[in-house]
C-alpha cells in the first residue's frame, strides 16, 4: 500500500508532467473544526501532521496578524517531517499591506520565523494580501515595487480585490517587477476583481473566499461570515477549469481554499482534488465524512483510533 503523505501530489496529463499543483486550505488552527475535521483526539501539531496526509499545502494565515518565532516553524517543519514534498504558503503581515509600513526592524522580526521554512524549500509562496481599498494607482504600484525590494529572495505573490487591477498594462507591470499574481474567487459585489487566469511568473496561484454575498463587507466581530460558504459540485468544476488554466501556464500552481468556517475548506480542497485527480480516493475520518456527506462516495472512511500519535 503506498504512503498517503507520498501519495498526495495531482498526477497531471503528460504535456504538463513537470508542472506541480498544490491545493489545500487556508489555516488549520480553528476551534470548530475539531471533531468535525479532526478527530477529537488530534490536537496540537498533530492536526498539521494530519492534513499533511491529505494535502500537499497548507496555507499560514496568523503571519498576517503577528510575526511568528522561528522555533514556531520549525516545530512546523517537524509535523511535515514525513511529507518532504508538503510546501507552505505564508501570509505576509498586515503592516506592511494594510497599514503599508516598511520598518527595518519589523522586515527583519518578520523574516526571521520565515527564515526555516524558507531554508528547507518548503515556502512555496507568501502572499501579500491587500484590502479591497488598495486601489490601482501609480502611489499604490509604486508601494508593489518598493515591498519587491524588500522580499526580493522570498517568492512574493500579491492578491488584489478591486477591479481598477484588471487591466493588461497591470499585468505586464507585475511580470516585469517580478511579482507573482493570485487569482481570487470571490462574492461579485461592489466593483470586483473578476475571474482572472493570470500568471505573471513561475508560480500560479488561486484563492477562493467563497461567494456569501450579503456578509462580505462584515469587519466585525462576525467577519469570518465572509467566508462561510461551500462551494457547489457545479462551482467547483468551474474552479477547476481555471485551475487547469493555470497549470499550463505555471511551473508551480497553488490553489488555497479560505471558506474555513466549520471546515468546509478542507472539503472543497479535498473536492476540487478528486476532480483534477479521480484516482485521488484518501481516507478520511469518519467524523469529515459525515459532517459532509458528499466526500464519501469517492474516499474511503476510517474510524481514526484515539491516538494522536496515529498522524505522526
Amino acid at each position: 500500500m503506498s504512503d498517503p503523505l507520498q501519495s498526495n501530489f495531482f498526477h497531471p496529463k503528460p504535456e504538463t508532467e513537470n508542472r506541480k499543483l498544490f491545493v489545500g486550505p487556508a489555516g488549520w488552527d480553528y476551534p470548530d473544526w475539531r471533531g468535525l475535521v479532526y478527530p477529537p483526539s488530534v490536537r496540537g501539531t498533530d492536526r498539521l501532521a494530519f492534513l499533511a496526509t491529505l494535502f500537499p499545502v497548507v496555507e499560514i494565515n496568523v503571519t498576517f496578524y503577528r510575526p511568528i518565532a522561528p522555533r514556531d516553524a520549525e516545530r512546523w517543519l517537524a509535523a511535515v517531517a514525513a511529507a518532504p514534498k508538503f510546501r507552505f504558503t505564508a501570509k505576509l503581515w498586515q503592516l506592511f499591506t494594510h497599514e503599508r509600513r516598511l520598518d527595518e526592524p519589523e522586515l527583519a522580526l518578520f523574516r526571521a520565523g520565515l527564515e526555516p521554512l524558507r531554508e528547507k524549500g518548503r515556502l512555496g509562496a507568501l502572499l501579500a494580501q491587500f484590502p479591497y481599498s488598495f486601489h490601482n494607482t501609480e502611489e499604490n504600484r509604486n508601494y508593489l515595487g518598493r515591498l519587491k525590494s524588500h522580499w526580493a529572495d522570498f517568492p512574493l505573490t500579491v492578491e488584489v480585490r478591486h477591479r481598477s487591477w484588471q487591466q493588461r498594462e497591470v499585468r505586464e507591470f507585475l511580470a516585469a517587477a517580478g511579482l507573482d499574481f493570485c487569482n481570487i474567487d470571490q462574492p461579485m459585489v461592489s466593483y470586483p476583481l473578476g475571474a482572472t487566469r493570470w500568471v505573471t511568473g513561475s508560480r500560479g496561484y488561486l484563492r477562493c473566499h467563497g461567494r456569501r454575498k450579503e456578509s462580505w463587507f462584515e469587519f466585525g466581530e462576525e467577519r469570518a461570515a465572509r467566508y462561510d460558504y461551500l462551494y457547489s459540485p457545479e462551482e467547483l468544476e468551474a474552479l477547476a477549469d481555471r485551475t487547469r488554466e493555470l497549470l499550463a501556464q505555471a511551473t508551480a500552481t497553488y490553489v488555497i481554499f479560505n471558506n474555513h468556517p466549520a471546515g468546509q475548506a478542507v472539503a472543497n480542497a479535498l473536492e476540487l482534488r478528486h476532480i483534477l485527480d479521480p484516482a485521488f480516493h484518501p481516507t478520511l475520518p469518519v467524523c469529515l465524512t459525515t459532517a459532509f456527506p458528499r466526500l464519501s462516495g469517492w474516499s474511503k472512511v476510517e474510524n481514526a483510533r484515539e491516538d494522536a500519535s496515529l498522524f505522526n
